[in-house]
């Protein structure tokens, strides 16, 4: 299956992408810290996006299929930026929060675990970042456990 982008320039480090079929647009703008105004995301920022949507996305899914509703569960990603050897992300820290109340047996967490962590983002990603999750209750200290991986 492809997917098309279209990507327009428009002027003072701003870009308009397109999702072709649906015509849903976003913009970019470079960080401050790299020349930009800081105005929307920059294209980093939508890499750290699309993971903690990829990861909430893919544990909805396989929740919905034992009959639970994740609604509520909060992703919150920090985006860790390295300028040696080049200027790139240098560490994804992904901090996973189920709702208060919301009780999910212990086989059911370790499968929303492996969900997260075979993500389709996290997998494209997995060689080039250092990677961490860590799944929590709200109320609660990180109560799942956490994984660190070194992906490069």
């Amino acid at each position: 299956m492809s997917v098309e982008i279209d990507v327009l320039y428009e002027d003072d480090l701003h870009c308009r992408a397109t999702h072709v079929s649906s015509r849903k647009t976003l913009s970019t703008d470079a960080p401050v810290d790299n020349g930009g105004r800081g105005e929307t995301f920059s294209t980093t920022d939508l890499i750290t996006t699309v993971l903690g949507s990829c990861i909430i996305t893919i544990m909805a899914l396989v929740a919905k299929r034992s009959g639970i509703d994740l609604a509520g569960m909060h992703v919150h990603v920090v985006k860790e930026m390295v300028s040696k050897p080049v200027r790139r992300i240098g560490t994804l820290k992904v901090i996973v929060t189920i709702p208060k109340g919301l009780h999910i047996p212990e086989k059911g967490r370790a499968k929303l675990e492996r969900a997260a962590e075979m993500c389709p983002v996290r997998q494209s990603l997995h060689m080039v970042l250092l990677y961490e999750t860590i799944y929590t209750v709200i109320g609660h200290a990180p109560a799942w456990g956490s994984y660190m991986g070194d992906m490069t």
